[in-house]
């Protein structure tokens, strides 16, 4: 079993909104805080947003205010929803579920593209 799916990237014009998903396990969710990655072609994976078990939520300075992340658990979801897109999000998006630091999870999905162009 996958532990975590993502879901929801595709083409969106400049400005446009997307929201992401990644279904994880109860298990998961109960346990782990949970975080969202990027990676465009040629460049490192960077932190985007995470959000702890308590629900603090850190952003990295290029999204704040315009993505957005939240956790379902009654779900068993994390959700990114992404809004005002700009080409430079253009990337695969990855989440991860971490014990204490995003940087160093225990687990990652398989990532889902997010193209934002006109």
């Amino acid at each position: 079993q996958v532990p975590l799916v993502e879901s929801g990237g595709g083409l969106v014009q400049p400005g446009g909104s997307l929201r992401l998903s990644c279904a994880a396990s109860q298990r998961i969710l109960r346990i782990y805080g949970m975080a969202w990655f990027r990676q465009a072609p040629g460049k490192e994976r960077e932190f985007v947003a995470s959000i702890a078990r308590g629900g603090n939520t850190n952003y990295t300075h290029s999204v704040k205010g315009r993505f957005f992340i939240a956790r379902d658990n009654a779900q068993n979801t994390v959700y990114l929803q992404m809004s005002d897109l700009k080409p430079e999000d253009t990337s695969v998006y990855y989440c991860n579920a971490y014990r204490t630091d995003p940087w160093a999870p225990d687990y990652w999905g398989q990532g889902t593209q997010v193209t934002v162009s006109s």
